[in-house]
């Protein structure tokens, strides 16, 4: 968030405020982040829960603002968060259950909401290493896929993901959700095709993209010489040649039945636990 868009917000910040109006003005700036427009113009989004707020500060995120219903203020961590936000320098609102429904646009809202400033990794600092893979999505349109595929790759240890082109938002409201929190875990890149290619040229990576047109069965690639981009097209059209022709190689994931093709979530955890079995080890039980 630029230094601007932080002069701009509304209320004092390092504060505790009670709001119970759905006309209050930081609540309608707050209910606008559930549009792109609104992420774009405050550089801010929404995260739900408590658990997702906590995980966020531990990261070190940074949080605007915190927002929690009357019927959980006193519990210890809500307490302890909120105590965060304050002394760095955020804003707390404390809120009827019926301001939060309204916030999130949810019958049975979580207790806390948290604003966070959106936090991009720049894909020219992006510098693979050896054991590492990335995700590199073409156009993807649909928030649960992207929230899921984020999830997936903090589950399978990779090191980030790239969005190439018109991607949908990763801080909308409905990929956060899906996420389940991983995307304060997963640094987040978006580029133009021809800086992802550029990229490419000089990264010293293996860009391994499935397409109906490959030859090789992703399970025979050996995913171990360079570290590893994972290239998946958008959810209707695939890969566009462009893309294609660049990749180091074309796999092909076997299919029996009548089903013609996977979801893109699907195939991305196919591609990126096969690629990173090498890697994965069962953590002893507890």
């Amino acid at each position: 968030m630029t230094d601007d868009r932080r002069e701009n917000r509304p209320g004092r910040v390092g504060q505790v405020k009670e709001v119970t109006s759905l006309a209050n003005p930081i609540i309608k700036d707050i209910k606008n982040l559930t549009q792109k427009k609104g992420r774009e113009e405050t550089g801010t989004f929404m995260a739900e829960g408590l658990k997702l707020v906590i995980d966020a500060l531990e990261l070190g995120w940074t949080i605007r603002t915190l927002v929690y219903a009357k019927n959980v203020k006193g519990k210890p961590l809500v307490e302890q968060v909120a105590a965060k936000t304050v002394a760095s320098g955020g804003l707390v609102l404390e809120v009827t259950e019926k301001v939060l429904s309204s916030i999130t646009r949810r019958d049975n809202p979580q207790m806390v909401v948290g604003i966070f400033d959106q936090k991009w990794t720049p894909l020219k600092d992006i510098e693979p290493q050896d054991g590492q893979t990335y995700i590199a999505l073409d156009r993807v349109r649909d928030p649960g896929n992207l929230g899921t595929i984020i999830r997936t790759a903090d589950a399978a240890g990779a090191s980030g993901v790239i969005l190439v082109g018109d991607c949908t938002d990763p801080f909308s409201l409905e990929t956060v959700r899906a996420t389940m929190g991983s995307v304060f875990a997963i640094p987040v890149a978006h580029a133009t095709v021809d800086e992802f290619l550029s990229w490419k040229k000089s990264a010293g990576v293996s860009v391994v993209a499935t397409h109906l047109a490959g030859s090789v069965d992703y399970r025979t690639i050996d995913y171990k010489k360079k570290p590893t981009v994972i290239l998946m097209g958008n959810e209707q059209a695939g890969l566009p040649s462009e893309l294609a022709s660049k990749a180091d190689q074309l796999a092909r994931i076997p299919q029996q039945g009548r089903a013609d093709s996977l979801n893109l979530a699907i195939a991305t955890a196919v591609m990126l636990f096969e690629s990173r079995r090498h890697l994965l080890e069962l953590a002893p039980v507890k």
